[in-house]
């Protein structure tokens, strides 16, 4: 939102770093890497580096710690011994550096450019973020590099249930590739629903299952390039959509949740998932979307507000169910509702607070639509546009091409 300057850091042998025996060489009978206590002893030491260094563990997000001191503001974001570093002041990330430096072996890799799969493109808008190379490696995998692509990651009229009398295939296969996809899911919100959808037959995937899972590589084929633009703004406003598919899986009757948060233009958070319970009405699916979607909203206000930000009005959670609006307002307790009564006791709460807002919308404005159900061509390409993922094409054609000539240039002075 601020431009601000992203460091990465990679710390060099990080399970090896153990401050409790400084003089000692042990002698190790299995992988110190498949030890439970690893881990936490690496993280016990980087988290108590830190506190030394002024930073304030997040209560929110234990992977986040938080610099502040006079005008100065800094964040680093830990994953195992993969760091990011961002401050408003350079001279201030730098220092941090050096000192994590003097404690531990650090590897500078620059700014930020690739983190855990996901490459980090800065453009004039703000940065762009994407997985191209790791669909590329996936369509590798599978055989896929040929394909013919679709424009759409799942067909309308396609019906997959759990006994549909095609043949069985390759169980173990099957459960690879949708692990892989649920990876990818970080910056590609427009297959959630479709990943989901196939994740609930990977005990016994069939001939059918598998097709589907096959059209999925096929759109990701044709959308090789699409990832999430995150742009600079100052609207900081947080708004969530919630939305649900009522009695959608035709084995279970169980409906489906979704909910997609943004706060500005940018998506921070999104979901897909099989509720818990079977819900009689539509009604009643909505509410437990809503009740979902309001827990994702006021733990990231949370979030928000350990980073020092204020908003400008009370997160606004957004619904197409005239029904489930009424019922977070209605202090009346139904009695066709009793057997969701936290739920409803829980929205109501917050409304009641002023801590988040519950507002009716069209069902042709509600985004999480597309996180719900499969869509025609021209709804998905519609909503796939207005929840923040770009065709980035051009962006990574102009990075490649400036990495190219950066390498050469290199090459030159050697």
């Amino acid at each position: 939102m601020h431009g601000w300057p992203l460091r990465q850091l990679d710390i060099n042998n990080a399970f090896l770093h153990d401050p409790s025996q400084p003089q000692h060489v042990c002698k190790l009978k299995k992988s110190i890497y498949g030890l439970k206590q690893a881990p936490r002893q690496w993280y016990k030491a980087l988290r108590d580096a830190l506190l030394r260094f002024g930073f304030i563990h997040s209560a929110t997000d234990n992977s986040l710690f938080i610099y502040k001191s006079h005008d100065i503001l800094c964040y680093c974001l830990v994953y195992v011994d993969d760091i990011i570093v961002t401050s408003n002041t350079l001279s201030f990330v730098n220092n941090i550096i050096n000192k994590l430096g003097s404690t531990f072996s650090v590897k500078d890799m620059g700014s930020l450019h690739y983190f855990l799969g996901i490459e980090v493109i800065p453009t004039p808008q703000g940065l762009f973020l994407s997985q191209h190379q790791y669909i590329r490696d996936l369509l590798s995998r599978t055989s896929m590099e040929n394909a013919k692509e679709t424009l759409t990651p799942m067909s309308t009229t396609a019906k997959l249930t759990v006994q549909d009398n095609s043949e069985c295939v390759d169980s173990t296969e099957y459960r690879k590739i949708i692990g892989a996809l649920q990876y990818l899911g970080l910056t590609r919100p427009d297959i959630a629903f479709v990943v989901n959808r196939l994740s609930q037959f990977m005990q016994k995937p069939t001939t059918n299952h598998w097709a589907a899972a096959k059209r999925l590589l096929r759109y990701l084929k044709q959308t090789m390039f699409h990832g999430i633009l995150l742009q600079k703004h100052d609207q900081f406003q947080l708004k969530t959509y919630s939305d649900a598919d009522w009695a959608s899986d035709t084995d279970t009757r169980v409906s489906t949740t979704a909910f997609i948060t943004f706060i500005g233009p940018n998506p921070i958070s999104w979901s897909a998932r099989k509720q818990r319970a079977v819900s009689r009405s539509s009604t009643e699916a909505e509410f437990r979307a809503l009740a979902t979607a309001t827990s994702e909203t006021v733990w990231l206000h949370s979030l928000i507000k350990e980073l020092g930000l204020t908003l400008r009005e009370a997160p606004q959670i957004f619904c197409d169910n005239i029904g489930a609006n009424h019922f977070s307002l209605n202090p009346v307790q139904h009695t066709r509702m009793k057997h969701i009564d936290i739920d409803l006791l829980f929205v109501r709460d917050l409304v009641k607070k002023g801590t988040i807002r519950v507002q009716h919308i069209h069902t042709i404005d509600q985004l999480a639509d597309l996180l719900t159900k499969s869509l025609s061509r021209q709804r998905f390409q519609l909503l796939r546009s207005k929840i923040g993922v770009a065709d980035g094409t051009s962006i990574l054609r102009g990075h490649i091409r400036t990495a190219s000539i950066h390498a050469e240039n290199q090459h030159e002075n050697l």
